[in-house]
């Protein structure tokens, strides 16, 4: 698995690594305090294969591996919304680690959303699955770290930022990198207009703020290797959908008219039933077995 660390900046500046996942094109996070190993996990990939509507745990198993080697303490699983494009590793590592795991409060909401969509009520309960709901302004601690969680929508409704530290932030599918733009809007319960108020609240973020991005797909123009970290500065310079003070209307119309061309990403009616318990597949049926519930003709 592709991986690349960015360096702590000093006693108050995680170190970061981050693991691409080319099944999905997600990236996953290995956040780590220095001064004390304490670390934590943001949007670790359960491995799904699509045909077959199996899962595994291999990816995830490298970076536990990649844990372990560094010395490091996992002290949160974390994740920044209920993914789309891929099966979340939260409750499996909860299990194997046996850290808490935790996610924006909203999930509520979403949940509501998708058990409609599913016409499965009181199928998920985001209490059962998650050990902590951050509300907008919480605060927590890596190691020695302060970190505090942003409420990001736009995306979903309860995407959540963490920013980690004084020049840290993991911005998940509000931005893409900075040669790309921004991340989608067309979920039930996105909205483009909301995300733009989301990626304003970022870029008013100090300027020296890494930016580590949930996703990207290369190749982008001359680049081919995948690419997560841009500064705050360089976002407000050079992203193409908010950079040199684009206005909202402007950014709504250049976002929802590339939404417009988007088809679902493979996984979602699998991903979501899983994410909204955790990571957990359903529960077993009368014969042992468990089954995915997959709506026809609803999207």
């Amino acid at each position: 698995m592709f991986s690349r660390t960015s360096p702590s900046q000093g006693p108050t500046s995680p170190t970061v690594t981050g693991f691409y996942d080319p099944a999905s094109g997600s990236i996953q996070y290995v956040v780590a305090d220095p001064a004390t190993g304490k670390a934590a996990l943001i949007d670790i990939v359960q491995d799904f294969d699509t045909a077959e509507a199996r899962p595994r745990h291999d990816s995830a198993q490298e970076i536990v591996d990649f844990v372990t080697r560094e010395g490091l303490e996992v002290e949160w699983i974390l994740d920044t919304h209920p993914h789309a494009d891929h099966l979340m590793a939260s409750a499996w590592l909860r299990e194997k680690l046996g850290a808490p795991n935790a996610i924006g409060a909203r999930v509520r909401d979403i949940a509501g959303i998708w058990e409609d969509l599913y016409h499965t009520p009181g199928a998920f309960d985001p209490e059962r699955d998650f050990d902590r709901l951050f509300e907008d302004g919480d605060r927590f601690r890596i190691g020695e770290l302060d970190v505090r969680v942003m409420l990001s929508p736009g995306h979903t409704l309860g995407s959540i930022t963490y920013v980690v530290g004084d020049d840290a932030a993991f911005v998940h599918d509000t931005f893409m990198h900075v040669d790309v733009g921004t991340s989608r809007a067309d979920f039930p319960g996105g909205s483009s207009s909301v995300l733009y108020d989301s990626l304003q609240a970022i870029l008013a973020l100090p300027e020296q703020t890494r930016l580590f991005v949930g996703h990207d797909y290369p190749p982008v123009g001359d680049r081919e290797e995948p690419a997560w970290e841009a500064t705050v500065a360089a976002h407000k310079r050079d992203n193409p959908h908010v950079g040199g003070d684009v206005g909202r209307e402007a950014f709504m119309q250049v976002r929802d008219t590339r939404d417009a061309t988007l088809g679902l990403p493979d996984r979602i009616l699998y991903a979501l039933q899983v994410n909204l318990q955790g990571g957990r597949l359903p529960e077993p049926e009368s014969d042992g077995e468990r089954y995915f519930k997959i709506p026809a003709n609803r999207f």
